[in-house]
């Protein structure tokens, strides 16, 4: 699994800006790409193990709009961000995320964002969805990050467990700036969250059509996500 570099100390947030405005993304043939990432740092240790019961739906959800590839992302201690490669299969993420137990640490929020943004150069991705309950990171510096990660054309699904107010102003914001969502949901209600992943898989495969199809179906996550999108557009 590839350690995901920080570059935070390397060049401006203008250089950073021409870097990624400079290169179009190949689109992906066929099928989608989303990448998954997800708070591990201690604290997140049931929603992790959550998470990873609820993996496979994405896969299913995703299917029948010409299937989908996930990449894990995960941060976890104080400087330790990584990436798996993309997989296709439930089967193959479960071994990756049976891999891996959390770790007390910070948010490294920021690394996901320019990671998001760096797999978006070399071919098209067609969501980012990041699981977590806190931002202790310059909000302002996610949110250059997030304009960005919008400028290459991938959404930001962002999924807050707990009632953090910073956090889910946070989160607004940089679903905001990417033309993404956010929802709330407590693991305590796993089929929340599990409406929410199949929502944003069935996006990061088939676009605004396989997210309506998905709301057609009942799934009411799917629906409040297709409203703060609409939003934003109009």
């Amino acid at each position: 699994m590839a350690q995901v570099p920080d570059r935070s100390a390397r060049g401006s947030a203008v250089d950073a800006f021409l870097d990624a405005a400079s290169r179009v993304p190949t689109p992906a043939a066929g099928r989608g790409r989303l990448i998954f990432a997800l708070d591990a740092t201690m604290s997140r240790q049931p929603t992790w193990d959550l998470a990873q019961g609820l993996q496979q739906g994405m896969f299913e959800a995703a299917r029948g709009f010409g299937g989908l590839d996930v990449q894990l992302v995960y941060f976890r201690g104080l400087s330790e961000c990584r990436a798996s490669r993309f997989v296709s299969q439930g089967v193959g993420l479960a071994q990756i995320m049976a891999k891996i137990d959390c770790r007390g640490g910070n948010t490294q929020i920021g690394r996901v964002l320019a990671h998001a943004r760096d797999e978006a150069k070399a071919a098209r991705v067609g969501a980012l969805v990041f699981v977590g309950d806190a931002v202790e990171e310059n909000v302002d510096r996610l949110c250059a990050l997030a304009g960005e990660l919008g400028l290459r054309g991938v959404k930001a699904f962002l999924f807050q467990e707990g009632s953090d107010a910073s956090a889910g102003r946070a989160f607004r914001e940089i679903a905001r700036l990417t033309g993404g969502a956010t929802a709330a949901f407590d693991s305590s209600a796993p089929q929340r969250l599990a409406a929410l992943l199949g929502a944003a898989a069935a996006y990061a495969a088939g676009g605004l059509a396989a997210l309506e199809a998905q709301a057609g179906q009942g799934n009411s996550s799917a629906r409040l996500l297709i409203e703060q999108i609409g939003g934003q557009r109009g």
